[in-house]
């Protein structure tokens, strides 16, 4: 009986920890987290800390801002991953925009898939909203600037050591002339990840 009781228990402790629920940890959202030596959450608060503060104290930032009547205006271009990873770089552009647009420097117009869905919208009142309600085409405001960047990643290896360094830009260009307004680049991101050699 004793046996029965013993199999049973060695059973069950090898069906609890074969279980496919997976364990859950919550952490504060602004602790570094390292976990597979790729690109993460901690390294876009440290990048886009460090270009939105050069981008706010750029003096030729400052000189725009006062040789334009009104608060200068941007939209938010291209911003390409040119690395071999997976980054979601709208998450770089969506955190840039939200602070200095915050700050009352500059403001930001509606670029991409939100500008489509608005003029969408607008061709839509033309038809099905009445006159005094549906909302006039041709009067979208004129970007002056236009903001654009990109991360890429220079990766070096030897033996079991891997050494990954990110370098990410940004740029404001003047959208009449093209002159470049403000530019910035962050290459503080640098990691070694060190790999068991039987997981090489």
């Amino acid at each position: 009986m004793k046996n029965v009781f013993l199999v049973l228990g060695i059973f069950f402790l090898l069906l609890s920890s074969c279980s496919s629920t997976p364990k859950v940890s919550r952490v504060d959202a602004g602790k570094q987290t390292d976990i597979s030596g790729y690109w993460n959450d901690t390294d876009v608060r440290i990048v886009c800390k460090s270009l939105i503060d050069d981008c706010l104290n750029s003096p030729r930032v400052d000189q725009a801002i006062k040789a334009k009547r009104g608060t200068p205006t941007v939209i938010v271009g291209t911003f390409k991953n040119d690395s071999s990873e997976h980054i979601d770089t709208s998450i770089i552009t969506n955190i840039m925009e939200q602070t200095i647009f915050s700050s009352g420097k500059l403001d930001f117009i509606a670029g991409g898939s939100t500008r489509d869905e608005l003029r969408a919208e607008r061709q839509n009142q033309l038809i099905n909203a009445s006159e005094s309600t549906a909302s006039a085409i041709g009067n979208e405001t004129g970007a002056d600037f236009m903001l654009t960047g990109s991360v890429k990643a220079m990766v070096d290896r030897a033996d079991n050591k891997i050494v990954r360094t990110y370098f990410v830009s940004a740029e404001m260009t003047n959208i009449e002339t093209n002159q470049r307004m403000w530019m910035g680049q962050n290459s503080e991101i640098k990691k070694i990840i060190t790999k068991p050699r039987n997981k090489l």
